[in-house]
């Protein structure tokens, strides 16, 4: 289902270095709603229309994954009036855009777990990846039902039933039991909300990522602000734990 080769090398514009893969951890909804006094449901439902322009300014970057965190693994434990509000705003999403990014050649993929989800959230799901999965323009990894430290002890569960010897277990071996194996890993994470924490995404295959903090919500980020995360990335060394030669 992968659109082409997973690449480590970045594209370039005239500021300098683009990342082919960034992962957003979209944090701020319900506050950004309560602020306005509206329902924190109301900030989700907003929240998922963002989903679209910013995906479309990422592309027209230059960018060629993204990962986004929609439902964590936790996300079950809130109050269940906002959970089944968040199902069902997220099922709506997916009828509603499926169409739209197929018409501009977006392959969806999901990651994470099913089996939690309803019948008809499942279906959703599996049309979106299915009438997207010959795409070749960007791809948009929906972290849904995830939790980076599920998707590790499901990865080394896979390895134990497929009985791989112990000394076949390798990095690369590894990443191809993740959800996200068809994906590179992510150059740049960026949170929304001004929160500093990880909240288990993308565990793994963070190592080495460029990390962005932002204190604006979800639903504001605009491409004007995506385009100065960028110039930022841009600017930054990445060694990877070498010694850079000029230093």
């Amino acid at each position: 289902m992968q659109v082409q080769a997973a690449s480590s090398q970045h594209g370039s514009t005239q500021n300098g270095k683009v990342p082919v893969h960034v992962a957003i951890i979209m944090d701020g909804n319900g506050r950004w709603a309560q602020k306005r006094g509206l329902p924190r449901l109301e900030g989700h439902r907003v929240g998922v229309d963002c989903i679209q322009k910013v995906v479309e300014t990422l592309s027209d970057k230059g960018v060629k994954y993204i990962t986004l965190y929609a439902f964590s693994t936790e996300n079950w434990s809130r109050p269940q009036e906002e959970v089944t509000g968040i199902l069902e705003i997220f099922l709506q999403a997916l009828r509603v855009q499926t169409r739209a990014f197929h018409d501009n050649n977006v392959r969806i993929v999901h990651i994470g777990k099913v089996d939690r989800l309803g019948l008809e959230l499942q279906e959703e799901l599996a049309y979106a990846q299915r009438l997207t999965r010959d795409n070749t323009g960007i791809t948009l990894n929906v972290a849904f039902d995830y939790g980076g430290r599920d998707e590790i002890l499901e990865a080394v569960r896979k390895i134990i039933h497929d009985r791989v010897p112990e000394e076949d277990v390798s990095e690369k071996l590894f990443r191809r039991y993740l959800f996200t194996s068809d994906s590179p890993d992510p150059d740049l994470i960026i949170r929304t909300g001004g929160e500093l924490r990880i909240s288990n995404f993308l565990l793994w295959q963070s190592a080495y990522s460029e990390y962005y903090h932002t204190p604006t919500f979800w639903p504001d980020l605009d491409s004007e602000e995506l385009e100065r995360i960028l110039e930022t990335f841009s600017n930054r060394q990445r060694r990877f734990g070498r010694v850079n030669p000029e230093d």
